[in-house]
């Protein structure tokens, strides 16, 4: 089931977020989050921006979310969606469900004008994702960071919804 998260469910994302800070590149995090940022990161996530957990059998499995994508007023249109999945339940299609409910909201919210994506170049799950929901290769970024001692390229994906 894929429902709008809760305050209750704060410890559950950063299990998973942490996990993906700690195992993979899909985040340039390197430093695990504690319960106070993931509340304040979860507070910001009124109005247009959201977050979608998917829940099976009462435990969270994944999340996606729609952010803020920068500070600055002339961004408000635009949106970043992330998508993680908890390491046990990766494969399984939980993140293209996630996926398709977000992006489905982000079409309907008239706030909402385009969905940026930025993915290291290494994901080819998620570019392969991203791309079988109709996201729009930008350009990359290269040498953009480093962890795990390896210098990464960062890509970066759009949905524009013309409104």
């Amino acid at each position: 089931m894929i429902r709008r998260a809760e305050q209750k469910d704060i410890p559950a994302l950063m299990e998973i977020y942490n996990d993906a800070i700690l195992h993979t590149t899909a985040t340039f995090d390197t430093e695990i989050k504690d319960r106070k940022d993931r509340e304040i990161w979860f507070a910001e996530h009124t109005g247009r921006y959201v977050i979608y957990i998917y829940e099976e059998n009462g435990r969270v499995a994944g999340y996606a979310s729609l952010s803020r994508y920068r500070d600055r007023k002339a961004f408000d249109p635009a949106v970043e969606i992330s998508v993680y999945v908890h390491k046990d339940d990766r494969g399984r299609g939980i993140g293209s469900s996630l996926m398709r409910e977000t992006l489905s909201y982000a079409e309907a919210c008239k706030e909402i004008g385009t969905v940026i994506s930025l993915i290291t170049s290494e994901n080819e799950a998620s570019i392969h994702m991203h791309e079988t929901f109709g996201f729009s290769y930008c350009g990359q970024i290269r040498n953009a960071g480093v962890k795990f001692g390896r210098v990464l390229n960062l890509n970066a994906y759009q949905m524009i919804y013309d409104r």
